[in-house]
Protein backbone atom coordinates (compact mmCIF):
# COMPACT_ATOMS: atom_id res chain seq x y z
CA UNK A 1 0.00 0.00 0.00
CA UNK A 2 1.15 3.51 -0.72
CA UNK A 3 2.20 4.83 2.63
CA UNK A 4 3.64 8.21 3.62
CA UNK A 5 6.69 8.38 5.89
CA UNK A 6 6.17 7.16 9.42
CA UNK A 7 7.03 4.12 11.46
CA UNK A 8 4.35 1.60 12.36
CA UNK A 9 4.27 -0.55 15.49
CA UNK A 10 6.28 -3.31 13.82
CA UNK A 11 8.93 -0.93 12.59
CA UNK A 12 7.62 -0.98 9.01
CA UNK A 13 7.24 2.22 7.02
CA UNK A 14 3.61 3.30 7.20
CA UNK A 15 1.56 6.05 5.77
CA UNK A 16 -1.68 7.81 6.41
CA UNK A 17 -2.64 7.73 2.76
CA UNK A 18 -3.50 4.95 0.36
CA UNK A 19 -4.80 4.77 -3.18
CA UNK A 20 -7.42 2.16 -2.29
CA UNK A 21 -10.85 3.84 -2.29
CA UNK A 22 -12.64 3.61 1.04
CA UNK A 23 -16.42 3.20 1.18
CA UNK A 24 -18.86 4.40 3.79
CA UNK A 25 -21.18 1.63 4.95
CA UNK A 26 -21.54 1.45 8.74
CA UNK A 27 -22.27 -2.05 9.98
CA UNK A 28 -21.43 -3.74 6.68
CA UNK A 29 -18.48 -5.50 8.31
CA UNK A 30 -20.95 -7.87 9.96
CA UNK A 31 -22.36 -8.81 6.57
CA UNK A 32 -18.88 -9.63 5.31
CA UNK A 33 -18.17 -11.71 8.41
CA UNK A 34 -21.33 -13.72 7.65
CA UNK A 35 -20.12 -14.37 4.09
CA UNK A 36 -16.78 -15.65 5.39
CA UNK A 37 -18.61 -17.95 7.81
CA UNK A 38 -20.86 -19.39 5.08
CA UNK A 39 -18.31 -20.15 2.36
CA UNK A 40 -15.78 -21.42 4.90
CA UNK A 41 -18.23 -23.88 6.40
CA UNK A 42 -19.46 -25.18 3.07
CA UNK A 43 -15.91 -25.69 1.78
CA UNK A 44 -14.85 -27.64 4.88
CA UNK A 45 -17.79 -30.06 4.50
CA UNK A 46 -15.85 -31.63 1.63
CA UNK A 47 -13.51 -33.19 4.21
CA UNK A 48 -16.47 -35.07 5.69
CA UNK A 49 -18.02 -36.02 2.36
CA UNK A 50 -14.82 -37.47 0.85
CA UNK A 51 -14.52 -40.54 3.15
CA UNK A 52 -18.26 -41.13 2.73
CA UNK A 53 -18.11 -41.09 -1.07
CA UNK A 54 -14.87 -43.07 -0.99
CA UNK A 55 -16.75 -45.91 0.74
CA UNK A 56 -19.98 -45.60 -1.29
CA UNK A 57 -18.19 -45.75 -4.65
CA UNK A 58 -15.19 -47.90 -3.54
CA UNK A 59 -12.67 -45.26 -4.61
CA UNK A 60 -8.91 -45.10 -4.07
CA UNK A 61 -7.32 -41.96 -2.60
CA UNK A 62 -6.74 -40.36 -6.01
CA UNK A 63 -10.32 -40.97 -7.15
CA UNK A 64 -11.73 -39.65 -3.87
CA UNK A 65 -9.65 -36.48 -4.28
CA UNK A 66 -11.62 -35.68 -7.45
CA UNK A 67 -14.22 -34.13 -5.15
CA UNK A 68 -11.68 -31.44 -4.30
CA UNK A 69 -10.56 -31.22 -7.92
CA UNK A 70 -14.04 -30.40 -9.22
CA UNK A 71 -14.74 -28.08 -6.32
CA UNK A 72 -11.53 -26.04 -6.53
CA UNK A 73 -11.17 -26.08 -10.32
CA UNK A 74 -14.14 -23.72 -10.27
CA UNK A 75 -11.74 -21.08 -8.97
CA UNK A 76 -9.66 -21.37 -12.15
CA UNK A 77 -12.72 -21.37 -14.41
CA UNK A 78 -14.79 -18.71 -12.66
CA UNK A 79 -12.20 -16.48 -10.95
CA UNK A 80 -11.53 -13.91 -13.68
CA UNK A 81 -15.03 -13.90 -15.28
CA UNK A 82 -16.43 -13.72 -11.76
CA UNK A 83 -14.35 -10.64 -10.97
CA UNK A 84 -15.63 -8.95 -14.12
CA UNK A 85 -19.22 -9.85 -13.17
CA UNK A 86 -18.79 -8.43 -9.68
CA UNK A 87 -17.39 -5.19 -11.12
CA UNK A 88 -20.46 -4.95 -13.36
CA UNK A 89 -23.04 -5.81 -10.70
CA UNK A 90 -21.35 -4.26 -7.67
CA UNK A 91 -20.35 -6.00 -4.47
CA UNK A 92 -23.82 -6.49 -2.96
CA UNK A 93 -25.56 -7.74 -6.10
CA UNK A 94 -22.52 -9.89 -6.83
CA UNK A 95 -22.92 -11.48 -3.40
CA UNK A 96 -26.57 -12.27 -4.16
CA UNK A 97 -25.58 -13.92 -7.45
CA UNK A 98 -23.02 -16.03 -5.60
CA UNK A 99 -25.42 -17.07 -2.85
CA UNK A 100 -28.11 -18.12 -5.35
CA UNK A 101 -25.57 -20.14 -7.32
CA UNK A 102 -24.50 -21.87 -4.13
CA UNK A 103 -28.14 -22.67 -3.43
CA UNK A 104 -28.49 -24.22 -6.90
CA UNK A 105 -25.42 -26.36 -6.25
CA UNK A 106 -26.92 -27.62 -2.99
CA UNK A 107 -30.15 -28.58 -4.76
CA UNK A 108 -28.21 -30.59 -7.36
CA UNK A 109 -27.38 -33.14 -4.66
CA UNK A 110 -30.97 -34.37 -5.02
CA UNK A 111 -30.55 -35.76 -8.57
CA UNK A 112 -26.99 -36.84 -7.67
CA UNK A 113 -28.35 -39.07 -4.91
CA UNK A 114 -31.26 -40.36 -6.98
CA UNK A 115 -29.00 -41.43 -9.86
CA UNK A 116 -26.34 -42.79 -7.47
CA UNK A 117 -23.65 -41.66 -9.92
CA UNK A 118 -20.33 -40.26 -8.68
CA UNK A 119 -19.98 -37.83 -11.65
CA UNK A 120 -23.30 -36.21 -10.68
CA UNK A 121 -21.92 -35.48 -7.21
CA UNK A 122 -18.84 -33.94 -8.83
CA UNK A 123 -21.04 -31.70 -11.03
CA UNK A 124 -23.01 -30.56 -7.99
CA UNK A 125 -19.75 -29.65 -6.24
CA UNK A 126 -18.60 -27.64 -9.26
CA UNK A 127 -21.80 -25.54 -9.31
CA UNK A 128 -21.69 -25.09 -5.53
CA UNK A 129 -18.07 -23.96 -5.78
CA UNK A 130 -18.93 -21.50 -8.57
CA UNK A 131 -21.16 -19.68 -6.10
CA UNK A 132 -18.48 -19.84 -3.41
CA UNK A 133 -15.99 -18.22 -5.81
CA UNK A 134 -18.36 -15.33 -6.53
CA UNK A 135 -18.98 -14.75 -2.82
CA UNK A 136 -15.25 -14.88 -2.07
CA UNK A 137 -14.45 -12.40 -4.85
CA UNK A 138 -16.82 -10.01 -3.09
CA UNK A 139 -15.70 -10.67 0.48
CA UNK A 140 -11.91 -10.32 0.27
CA UNK A 141 -11.61 -6.85 -1.32
CA UNK A 142 -14.73 -5.55 0.43
CA UNK A 143 -13.24 -6.06 3.87
CA UNK A 144 -10.16 -4.14 2.66
CA UNK A 145 -12.14 -1.00 1.79
CA UNK A 146 -14.32 -0.98 4.92
CA UNK A 147 -11.67 0.57 7.14
CA UNK A 148 -8.32 2.38 7.26
CA UNK A 149 -5.49 0.92 5.15
CA UNK A 150 -3.17 0.72 8.16
CA UNK A 151 -5.20 -2.13 9.67
CA UNK A 152 -6.03 -4.08 6.48
CA UNK A 153 -3.86 -7.11 7.42
CA UNK A 154 -5.41 -7.32 10.86
CA UNK A 155 -8.97 -6.71 9.64
CA UNK A 156 -8.78 -9.36 6.92
CA UNK A 157 -7.32 -11.86 9.38
CA UNK A 158 -10.15 -11.12 11.84
CA UNK A 159 -12.70 -11.68 9.06
CA UNK A 160 -10.97 -14.95 8.19
CA UNK A 161 -11.56 -16.02 11.79
CA UNK A 162 -15.26 -16.16 10.96
CA UNK A 163 -14.35 -18.31 7.97
CA UNK A 164 -12.62 -20.62 10.43
CA UNK A 165 -15.65 -20.57 12.74
CA UNK A 166 -17.63 -22.04 9.85
CA UNK A 167 -14.93 -24.61 9.07
CA UNK A 168 -14.92 -25.66 12.74
CA UNK A 169 -18.68 -26.03 13.21
CA UNK A 170 -19.74 -27.50 9.85
CA UNK A 171 -17.46 -30.59 9.83
CA UNK A 172 -18.42 -31.60 13.37
CA UNK A 173 -22.13 -31.44 12.58
CA UNK A 174 -21.51 -33.03 9.18
CA UNK A 175 -19.64 -35.94 10.77
CA UNK A 176 -22.61 -36.65 13.04
CA UNK A 177 -25.15 -36.33 10.22
CA UNK A 178 -23.25 -37.89 7.32
CA UNK A 179 -20.71 -40.30 8.80
CA UNK A 180 -23.04 -41.74 11.44
CA UNK A 181 -24.26 -44.52 9.17
CA UNK A 182 -26.09 -47.48 10.68
CA UNK A 183 -25.52 -49.68 7.63
CA UNK A 184 -24.32 -53.21 8.42
CA UNK A 185 -22.74 -53.68 4.98
CA UNK A 186 -20.37 -51.74 2.73
CA UNK A 187 -20.50 -50.90 -0.97
CA UNK A 188 -17.65 -53.33 -1.61
CA UNK A 189 -19.93 -56.21 -0.59
CA UNK A 190 -22.75 -55.32 -3.02
CA UNK A 191 -23.34 -55.16 -6.76
CA UNK A 192 -26.02 -54.37 -9.34
CA UNK A 193 -29.41 -53.09 -8.14
CA UNK A 194 -28.53 -53.69 -4.48
CA UNK A 195 -25.46 -51.49 -4.81
CA UNK A 196 -27.43 -48.68 -6.49
CA UNK A 197 -30.12 -48.86 -3.80
CA UNK A 198 -27.46 -48.79 -1.06
CA UNK A 199 -25.76 -45.73 -2.56
CA UNK A 200 -29.08 -43.90 -2.89
CA UNK A 201 -30.07 -44.66 0.71
CA UNK A 202 -26.68 -43.88 2.22
CA UNK A 203 -26.32 -40.59 0.30
CA UNK A 204 -29.68 -39.34 1.60
CA UNK A 205 -27.93 -37.93 4.67
CA UNK A 206 -25.77 -35.85 2.33
CA UNK A 207 -28.89 -34.62 0.52
CA UNK A 208 -30.63 -33.65 3.76
CA UNK A 209 -27.63 -31.63 4.89
CA UNK A 210 -27.37 -29.69 1.66
CA UNK A 211 -31.14 -29.07 1.48
CA UNK A 212 -30.86 -27.35 4.85
CA UNK A 213 -27.99 -25.26 3.51
CA UNK A 214 -30.01 -24.34 0.41
CA UNK A 215 -32.83 -23.00 2.57
CA UNK A 216 -30.41 -20.96 4.68
CA UNK A 217 -28.69 -19.55 1.58
CA UNK A 218 -32.07 -18.47 0.15
CA UNK A 219 -32.78 -16.50 3.33
CA UNK A 220 -29.35 -14.85 3.37
CA UNK A 221 -29.63 -13.93 -0.34
CA UNK A 222 -33.00 -12.31 0.35
CA UNK A 223 -31.59 -10.24 3.20
CA UNK A 224 -28.59 -9.11 1.13
CA UNK A 225 -30.90 -8.10 -1.73
CA UNK A 226 -32.88 -5.86 0.63
CA UNK A 227 -29.63 -4.00 1.44
CA UNK A 228 -28.26 -4.00 -2.11
CA UNK A 229 -28.04 -0.19 -2.22
CA UNK A 230 -26.38 0.17 1.18
CA UNK A 231 -22.85 0.45 -0.17
CA UNK A 232 -21.88 4.04 -1.00
CA UNK A 233 -18.78 5.20 -2.84
CA UNK A 234 -18.02 1.89 -4.56
CA UNK A 235 -15.68 2.26 -7.55
CA UNK A 236 -14.08 -0.23 -9.92
CA UNK A 237 -11.52 0.19 -12.67
CA UNK A 238 -12.70 -1.63 -15.79
CA UNK A 239 -9.81 -3.39 -17.48
CA UNK A 240 -9.32 -5.96 -20.20
CA UNK A 241 -8.43 -9.57 -19.45
CA UNK A 242 -4.87 -8.95 -20.64
CA UNK A 243 -4.54 -5.93 -18.34
CA UNK A 244 -5.87 -7.97 -15.42
CA UNK A 245 -3.42 -10.80 -16.04
CA UNK A 246 -0.70 -8.17 -16.37
CA UNK A 247 -0.73 -7.94 -12.58
CA UNK A 248 1.15 -11.25 -12.56
CA UNK A 249 4.17 -9.40 -13.98
CA UNK A 250 4.56 -7.64 -10.65
CA UNK A 251 6.99 -9.92 -8.73
CA UNK A 252 5.27 -9.36 -5.40
CA UNK A 253 1.80 -10.13 -6.76
CA UNK A 254 2.96 -13.04 -8.93
CA UNK A 255 4.84 -14.73 -6.07
CA UNK A 256 1.87 -14.07 -3.80
CA UNK A 257 -0.57 -15.69 -6.24
CA UNK A 258 1.70 -18.74 -6.47
CA UNK A 259 1.83 -18.89 -2.67
CA UNK A 260 -1.98 -18.84 -2.48
CA UNK A 261 -2.02 -21.77 -4.95
CA UNK A 262 0.39 -23.76 -2.78
CA UNK A 263 -1.19 -22.79 0.55
CA UNK A 264 -4.71 -23.81 -0.44
CA UNK A 265 -3.39 -26.98 -2.05
CA UNK A 266 -1.47 -27.98 1.09
CA UNK A 267 -4.29 -27.12 3.50
CA UNK A 268 -6.94 -28.93 1.45
CA UNK A 269 -4.72 -31.97 0.84
CA UNK A 270 -4.21 -32.49 4.56
CA UNK A 271 -7.86 -31.82 5.38
CA UNK A 272 -9.12 -34.13 2.62
CA UNK A 273 -7.36 -37.22 3.95
CA UNK A 274 -7.06 -36.47 7.64
CA UNK A 275 -10.03 -38.74 8.45
CA UNK A 276 -8.34 -41.67 6.70
CA UNK A 277 -5.02 -40.69 8.31
CA UNK A 278 -6.46 -40.75 11.84
CA UNK A 279 -8.29 -44.05 11.18
CA UNK A 280 -4.98 -45.87 10.58
CA UNK A 281 -4.15 -48.48 13.21
CA UNK A 282 -0.70 -46.99 13.89
CA UNK A 283 -2.10 -43.48 14.37
CA UNK A 284 -5.35 -43.14 16.40
CA UNK A 285 -7.21 -46.23 15.10
CA UNK A 286 -10.56 -44.38 15.18
CA UNK A 287 -13.93 -45.20 13.68
CA UNK A 288 -14.92 -43.05 10.68
CA UNK A 289 -17.37 -40.83 12.56
CA UNK A 290 -15.00 -40.25 15.49
CA UNK A 291 -12.18 -39.34 13.11
CA UNK A 292 -14.54 -37.03 11.24
CA UNK A 293 -15.35 -35.10 14.40
CA UNK A 294 -11.64 -34.38 14.90
CA UNK A 295 -11.58 -32.40 11.64
CA UNK A 296 -12.99 -29.61 13.81
CA UNK A 297 -9.68 -29.54 15.69
CA UNK A 298 -7.79 -29.01 12.43
CA UNK A 299 -10.01 -26.11 11.37
CA UNK A 300 -10.53 -24.98 14.96
CA UNK A 301 -6.79 -24.41 15.23
CA UNK A 302 -7.10 -21.96 12.35
CA UNK A 303 -10.00 -20.27 14.17
CA UNK A 304 -7.98 -19.72 17.36
CA UNK A 305 -4.89 -18.76 15.39
CA UNK A 306 -6.70 -16.12 13.37
CA UNK A 307 -7.96 -14.30 16.46
CA UNK A 308 -4.44 -14.43 17.89
CA UNK A 309 -2.94 -13.47 14.52
CA UNK A 310 -5.28 -10.52 14.17
CA UNK A 311 -3.63 -9.02 17.24
CA UNK A 312 -0.08 -10.09 16.38
CA UNK A 313 -0.27 -8.53 12.93
CA UNK A 314 -0.71 -5.12 14.54
CA UNK A 315 2.73 -5.38 16.18
CA UNK A 316 4.68 -7.92 14.09
CA UNK A 317 5.82 -7.70 10.47
CA UNK A 318 3.25 -9.70 8.40
CA UNK A 319 6.00 -11.14 6.19
CA UNK A 320 8.10 -12.42 9.07
CA UNK A 321 5.06 -13.85 10.84
CA UNK A 322 4.06 -15.67 7.64
CA UNK A 323 7.54 -17.19 7.32
CA UNK A 324 7.47 -18.26 10.97
CA UNK A 325 4.14 -20.10 10.83
CA UNK A 326 5.08 -21.78 7.53
CA UNK A 327 8.22 -23.13 9.22
CA UNK A 328 6.02 -24.27 12.10
CA UNK A 329 3.78 -26.21 9.70
CA UNK A 330 6.79 -27.99 8.20
CA UNK A 331 8.00 -28.95 11.69
CA UNK A 332 4.62 -30.39 12.71
CA UNK A 333 4.34 -32.37 9.46
CA UNK A 334 7.80 -33.84 10.01
CA UNK A 335 6.86 -34.86 13.56
CA UNK A 336 3.61 -36.50 12.41
CA UNK A 337 5.16 -38.39 9.50
CA UNK A 338 7.92 -39.83 11.68
CA UNK A 339 5.91 -40.85 14.74
CA UNK A 340 2.89 -42.97 15.72
CA UNK A 341 -0.13 -42.84 18.00
CA UNK A 342 -1.41 -39.61 19.52
CA UNK A 343 1.75 -37.70 18.60
CA UNK A 344 1.29 -38.52 14.90
CA UNK A 345 -2.41 -37.68 14.95
CA UNK A 346 -2.47 -34.50 16.97
CA UNK A 347 0.69 -32.99 15.49
CA UNK A 348 -0.94 -33.16 12.06
CA UNK A 349 -4.17 -31.68 13.41
CA UNK A 350 -2.08 -28.84 14.89
CA UNK A 351 -1.01 -27.78 11.39
CA UNK A 352 -4.37 -25.99 11.30
CA UNK A 353 -3.04 -23.53 13.87
CA UNK A 354 -0.09 -22.75 11.59
CA UNK A 355 -2.45 -22.24 8.65
CA UNK A 356 -4.36 -19.57 10.54
CA UNK A 357 -2.90 -16.35 9.16
CA UNK A 358 -1.59 -17.67 5.84
CA UNK A 359 -4.39 -16.89 3.39
CA UNK A 360 -5.27 -13.36 4.61
CA UNK A 361 -1.62 -12.41 5.04
CA UNK A 362 -0.54 -13.72 1.63
CA UNK A 363 -3.58 -12.04 0.05
CA UNK A 364 -3.00 -8.64 1.61
CA UNK A 365 0.79 -8.73 1.05
CA UNK A 366 0.33 -9.68 -2.61
CA UNK A 367 -2.39 -7.08 -3.24
CA UNK A 368 -0.68 -4.11 -1.63
CA UNK A 369 -0.93 -0.95 -3.74
CA UNK A 370 -3.43 -2.35 -6.29
CA UNK A 371 -5.88 0.44 -5.52
CA UNK A 372 -8.95 0.42 -7.81
CA UNK A 373 -7.62 -2.76 -9.47
CA UNK A 374 -8.34 -4.68 -6.25
CA UNK A 375 -11.19 -6.61 -7.90
CA UNK A 376 -8.82 -7.75 -10.68
CA UNK A 377 -6.30 -8.84 -8.07
CA UNK A 378 -8.98 -10.65 -6.09
CA UNK A 379 -10.13 -12.45 -9.24
CA UNK A 380 -6.62 -13.68 -10.02
CA UNK A 381 -6.05 -14.70 -6.40
CA UNK A 382 -9.28 -16.67 -6.59
CA UNK A 383 -7.96 -18.41 -9.71
CA UNK A 384 -4.88 -19.33 -7.68
CA UNK A 385 -7.13 -21.04 -5.13
CA UNK A 386 -7.41 -23.82 -7.74
CA UNK A 387 -4.33 -25.18 -5.97
CA UNK A 388 -6.99 -27.01 -3.98
CA UNK A 389 -7.85 -28.86 -7.20
CA UNK A 390 -4.26 -29.81 -8.12
CA UNK A 391 -2.33 -30.58 -4.93
CA UNK A 392 -4.86 -32.99 -3.28
CA UNK A 393 -4.98 -35.38 -6.31
CA UNK A 394 -1.17 -35.31 -6.37
CA UNK A 395 -1.20 -36.13 -2.66
CA UNK A 396 -3.75 -38.90 -3.25
CA UNK A 397 -1.73 -40.44 -6.09
CA UNK A 398 1.45 -40.28 -3.99
CA UNK A 399 -0.39 -41.85 -1.03
CA UNK A 400 -1.69 -44.66 -3.26
CA UNK A 401 1.88 -45.34 -4.40
CA UNK A 402 3.51 -45.00 -0.96
CA UNK A 403 1.58 -44.09 2.20
CA UNK A 404 -0.44 -41.20 3.66
CA UNK A 405 2.51 -40.35 5.92
CA UNK A 406 5.16 -40.29 3.18
CA UNK A 407 2.88 -38.20 0.94
CA UNK A 408 3.06 -35.40 3.53
CA UNK A 409 6.35 -34.40 1.91
CA UNK A 410 4.23 -32.66 -0.75
CA UNK A 411 2.43 -30.15 1.53
CA UNK A 412 5.70 -29.66 3.43
CA UNK A 413 7.35 -28.51 0.18
CA UNK A 414 4.45 -26.10 -0.41
CA UNK A 415 4.93 -24.53 3.01
CA UNK A 416 8.67 -24.10 2.34
CA UNK A 417 7.95 -21.94 -0.71
CA UNK A 418 5.38 -19.94 1.26
CA UNK A 419 7.99 -19.24 3.93
CA UNK A 420 10.15 -17.81 1.15
CA UNK A 421 7.36 -15.44 0.13
CA UNK A 422 7.09 -14.19 3.70
CA UNK A 423 10.76 -13.24 3.68
CA UNK A 424 10.47 -11.75 0.16
CA UNK A 425 7.46 -9.56 1.10
CA UNK A 426 8.65 -8.56 4.56
CA UNK A 427 8.80 -4.89 3.58
CA UNK A 428 5.84 -2.76 2.32
CA UNK A 429 5.37 -2.64 -1.46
Amino acid sequence: MAMAPGVGPAGDMTSAADDTPQVNAPGLNYFVFALFFIFGGITSLNDVIIPKLKELFTLNFFEASLVQFWFFIAYAVVGIPGARLVKRLGYMRGAVAGLLTMMAGCLLFIPASQTALFPMFLFAYFILATGVVLVQIVANPLISVLGPPSTTHSRLTFAQAFNSLGTTIFPYLGAILILGSLASVTAAELSGAELAAYRTAESQAIVNGYLGLAAALAVVAGVVWLFRNRLKGEKHEHTSLAEGLGLLKRPRFGYGAASIFLYVGAEVAIGSFIVNYLMQSHVLNLAEQDAGKLISLYWGGALVGRFIGSGLLRVVSPGWLLATVAAGAITLIAISANSTGAVAGYSLLAVGLMNAIMFPTIFSLACEKLGPRAADGSGIINVAICGGAIIPPMYGALADATSLAFALVLPAACYAIIAGFGVFARRPA
